[in-house]
């Protein structure tokens, strides 16, 4: 590890019966929380959507906030100081890497954290080199962060955490916005990174196949308070492997179990037609529109579902929002067919928000980029009320997606203060409470334990075999499995539907 040569003193953590409230929250995040980690240990931190695992981890970073933000019990200690005061021993990758990009171009963005410690100059650009070679994003320094696809957004974070050389690496979800090659790279240079530091380290993933032979200790949150499991890899996952499952852990011996959806009986009529379709996006602070992909031939018909794969920079998210008529196209041709555009022009793009309302709707990378109100409840009732429906109507729609998707005990919780999981689950259903002819969905199952995950399978099957059609944007192999009919792959110079 050229400019970074040396063994960094591995972070103990102790905690000894702590716990926090967000404010505004009724029950804790986490509560009665006591135990050891002790410097050097590999930990998977694992447990169901909304358990308290990105809670844990941001306080042990230090940015869990102050008391008006919450309040917190018992006590939480790194190297025998609060983690606020252990300034630079902890590093944090967040699970919305957007919100860790901070500087405009590559290079300044890993290097801003090194800055902030008082890294020398010399050896702050020696680490920056470094690590972004470690976790594969090999761009110019100069390279401007914003034309970042969200899995490069992730490398990107993870390698600033890296080049602090922080005795505490704490991942939440690291590998979720990445294709399955990303995946692998970034778990071998994470294995790396700790073998030669031996600084200690703490992930949350609910895949544990990626992580389980990397770690030597498993941790399980208990969404009612303490731990659950605690133990060596094989010893939790195969004594309270079915357990596990259950309580929403994606245990490799239990995968979750799907019902089997009617056969199909033919294809409905044609909804969306494109054909050697270019699409790409304005970077922003730039006059230039930049071309993501191009020569795209596609086609979308009734009671469909389709998968967009490929590698994270492919322009999938891109084509996606194209598609739903949010970016107007480069080139070539997109047109919409009846019925769904029966009293309007072909072109999407041209329609207005309430045309777009009943016939398209659209989930986003970043779930936080479409929240709207205050509470859970209100977030939920901001379509139906859009579509003027009745109160009762609209009270019936919120009510059943609060139940579907597990949000029921958060209805009058600030979204902004939910789970990763929890706020993806919610971005879902305020698409669904529109009720839309065709549903585009990026990455719908990013941060969603086992059990959450096969609700969100199940109830999108029940809208593709009730005559609604899915564009899913996804990295997620199983979900492709279960819920898509054709796959359109794509790479950086061309994509093949199958």
């Amino acid at each position: 590890m050229s400019g970074t040569q040396g063994a960094v003193p591995g972070a103990a953590i102790r905690a000894t019966g702590w716990g926090w409230r967000h404010s505004g929250r009724a029950a804790p995040a986490v509560s009665e929380l006591t135990l050891d980690i002790a410097p050097g240990e590999r930990v998977l931190l694992l447990g169901a959507s909304g358990a308290g695992k990105s809670t844990l981890l941001a306080a042990l970073a230090g940015v869990l906030g102050g008391d008006e933000e919450g309040d917190e019990t018992g006590q939480l200690l790194i190297d025998g100081a609060r983690p606020a005061d252990a300034r630079g021993r902890a590093g944090l990758v967040l699970q919305d890497p957007d919100s860790q990009v901070v500087l405009a171009r590559v290079g300044d963005d890993v290097a801003f954290a090194c800055e902030n410690l008082g890294v020398p100059r010399d050896e702050i650009w020696r680490r920056v080199s470094w690590a972004l070679d470690a976790v594969g994003l090999r761009l110019p320094l100069d390279h401007p962060s914003s034309r970042l696809s969200g899995g490069q957004k992730q490398r990107l974070a993870l390698a600033g955490v890296l080049a602090m050389r922080p005795g505490l690496v704490l991942l939440d979800e690291p590998t979720a916005n990445l294709d399955p090659e990303g995946v692998t790279e970034v778990r071998d240079v994470v294995a790396r990174v700790i073998a030669d530091t031996g600084a200690t380290l703490i992930v949350v993933e609910h895949r544990v196949a990626v992580w389980q032979d990397l770690v030597d200790r498993v941790i399980v949150l208990d969404p009612a308070g303490g731990v659950l499991a605690d133990g060596t890899p094989a010893d939790v996952l195969d004594t309270h492997g079915q357990r596990l499952a259950e309580a929403g852990v994606w245990v490799p011996s239990h995968p979750p179990v799907l019902p089997v959806r009617p056969a199909r009986s033919g294809r409905g009529d044609e909804l969306l037609a494109a054909r050697d379709l270019s699409v790409g996006r304005t970077p922003f602070a730039s006059r230039t529109r930049m071309t993501a992909a191009s020569a795209l031939d596609l086609s979308l018909f009734e009671s469909e579902s389709i998968a967009i794969t490929g590698p994270n920079g492919a322009g999938k998210s891109t084509l996606a929002l194209t598609l739903a008529g949010l970016l107007a196209r480069l080139g070539g041709g997109l047109d919409a067919r009846s019925p769904l555009a029966r009293g309007l022009g072909p072109d999407p793009a041209r329609w207005k928000s309430r045309e777009l309302l009943t016939r398209m709707g659209t989930v986003f990378q970043d779930p936080e980029h479409q929240f709207l109100a205050t509470t859970v409840r209100r977030e939920l009732a901001v379509g139906p009320t859009a579509l003027r429906l009745g109160d009762r109507e609209v009270g019936e729609r919120v009510d059943e997606l609060l139940s579907r998707l597990r949000l029921d005990t958060l209805a009058d919780a600030n979204p902004f203060t939910l789970s990763g999981g929890e706020k993806r689950r919610l971005s879902v259903a305020t698409i669904l409470a529109t009720r839309p002819q065709i549903l585009f969905l990026d990455e719908p199952t990013f941060g969603q334990d086992a059990v959450t995950w096969r609700e969100l399978v199940v109830l999108l099957g029940e809208l593709v075999d009730s005559g609604s059609s899915i564009v899913t944007v996804t990295h997620d192999e199983d979900l492709v499995r279960a819920l898509s009919d054709r796959q359109f792959a794509m790479d950086p110079s061309h994509a093949v539907l199958s």
